[in-house]
């Protein structure tokens, strides 16, 4: 029997699981371009301050014109973590992030850079058959020529991936359910039973080994000790 098909993180079959995502991997996740109407339209909507909305008062400013949302810089990091990784890997949920920093102002038509390096990995104590995999991504604004630039986002984050199934032969999986099927000595009605009956030790005599029972007294001070 071959174990269920595990699903990535977009519900297509995973060709990635937990063991791949061994410490010092890089996962390059592909260059993204800010879109300027989309980086404004973000910013309308779930961070409106002024440096990301007013294109006069942002001009007049420090900033010398619109900067991106940070929250909206970390959102093209997600799609591209998605798109190039999860989207292959048998992820889980996430239990969360350490560290989440903008290095840099990031401005429409910026070309960024996006990876992740694995730097650790094991077993989940809290959910068997997943691991935990501690994650660094980076995105880098690139120049005309393709190099980068600058650092503009860190963050520093785990996941949680299922391990990779096991296949069972078929005929070792039929060996083990008919060997299931076979009654023990134990399972025969006691008047099948060679000695006509249960084989516990009288409580008046001790344990069927010869040993005396333990008293009370010594089992209650060995959960104590």
């Amino acid at each position: 029997m071959t174990a269920p098909d595990a699903r990535s993180g977009t519900g297509r079959p995973a060709e990635l699981f937990f063991e791949d995502l061994v410490p010092g991997l890089t996962v390059d996740l592909g260059v993204v371009t800010v879109d300027a109407d989309e980086m404004v339209a973000f910013a309308r909507r779930f961070d409106p301050q002024w440096y990301h909305v007013d294109t006069d008062l942002a001009a007049a400013s420090r900033h010398g014109g619109l900067i991106a949302s940070g929250f909206y810089t970390v959102s093209l990091f997600m799609r591209a973590y998605v798109d190039h990784l999860l989207s292959r890997a048998a992820a889980d949920a996430s239990p969360g992030l350490e560290e989440l920093r903008w290095l840099a102002p990031v401005r429409a038509g910026d070309r960024l850079a996006v990876r992740v390096d694995v730097m650790g990995a094991r077993p989940s104590t809290a959910r068997p058959g997943l691991g935990t995999v501690s994650l660094t991504g980076t995105m880098l604004r690139l120049g005309p020529d393709d190099r980068p630039e600058q650092e503009v986002l860190r963050t520093r984050f785990r996941g949680w991936f299922a391990v990779r199934p096991v296949e069972v032969d078929p005929a070792e999986a039929e060996t083990a359910e008919a060997a299931e099927a076979v009654p023990t000595h134990d399972d025969r009605p006691l008047t099948d039973r060679p000695d006509g009956g249960p084989t516990a030790a009288d409580p008046a005599t001790g344990s069927s080994d010869g040993d005396p029972t333990e008293s009370s007294d010594s089992a209650e001070a060995r959960r104590n000790d």
